[in-house]
C-alpha cells in the first residue's frame, strides 16, 4: 500500500497518507503539504519521492 509519511520529508508532523492507490496517496499528501505545510509539490516531484523510497 503506497503511503508518505510527512516526518520522512522533513516536517515535524505525524500526517501519513495512505491509499490503494499511488494517485490518491500523491492527492492527499499534496493538499496535506500545501494546506499545512504551504509547500506546493507537482505530481511529478512526489512520483520521485515515491520512487526513490522503494
Amino acid at each position: 500500500m503506497p503511503t508518505f509519511i510527512c516526518r520522512d520529508y522533513g516536517f515535524d508532523c505525524d500526517f501519513v497518507a495512505k491509499a490503494d492507490s499511488i494517485e490518491k496517496v500523491i492527492e492527499e499528501f499534496s493538499k496535506h503539504s500545501t494546506d499545512e505545510h504551504g509547500i506546493e509539490y507537482s505530481k511529478e516531484a512526489l512520483m520521485q519521492f515515491i520512487i526513490r523510497k522503494g
